[in-house]
């Protein structure tokens, strides 16, 4: 039998082999996970320029839906009275018919003014122009009505007792206020 001598050279080049290999397999799990690592640094950088390419893109779409959107909004501002004054011409056609004639008597003038107010409160109702006229009675409304004078009346306090003038909104704005009378406080 043999004793164990830890200084033979026997054991001396098992020890070497034996951290030869612990340095094999270390260097063998080194360049695993180097391998790993590039792999997945690779696969981000991929994801990245991918992303990149998204938010480009993204940002291209944006400036080209703002573009197109200014773009509408410039020929909306630029067309806008379009309709309205293609609304309006026949009323200019009425009134220049209307003068071309000569020996028009103060009746036929009369019909001819109506026929073309007629046009023309048509042709506003069509573009949403209506007309804010308070009958007698009504409540007076300080956001379409302007008041020029308050009078003695029968009627209730702060109501409306003539139209001196028409008013106008349109879409549901006040272009004109109607110019009212309204009754003084009893």
């Amino acid at each position: 039998m043999s004793e164990s001598n830890p200084n033979s050279p026997h054991q001396g080049a098992e020890a070497y082999q034996s951290a030869e290999e612990q340095l094999a397999g270390q260097a063998a799990s080194d360049a695993e996970a180097l391998a790993q690592a590039q792999a997945s640094l690779t696969e981000l950088q991929a994801k990245s320029a991918e992303l990149a390419d998204q938010y480009l893109r993204a940002k291209a779409d944006t400036e080209n839906a703002r573009r197109r959107a200014d773009d509408e909004i410039s020929k909306a501002r630029k067309f806008a009275v379009e309709s309205f004054a293609d609304s309006l011409l026949p009323v200019a056609d009425s009134l220049e018919a209307g003068l071309l004639i000569k020996d028009a008597s103060v009746e036929q003038l009369r019909e001819g003014v109506q026929a073309t107010l007629r046009q023309l409160l048509s042709a506003l109702e069509r573009n949403k122009v209506l007309p804010i006229n308070p009958a007698a009675g009504a409540k007076f409304d300080p956001h379409q009505h302007q008041a020029i004078s308050v009078v003695p009346s029968e009627l209730d306090a702060n109501t409306v007792v003539s139209v001196l003038q028409k008013g106008y909104s349109i879409a549901e704005r006040v272009l004109r206020p109607a110019l009212v009378t309204v009754a003084a406080a009893k």
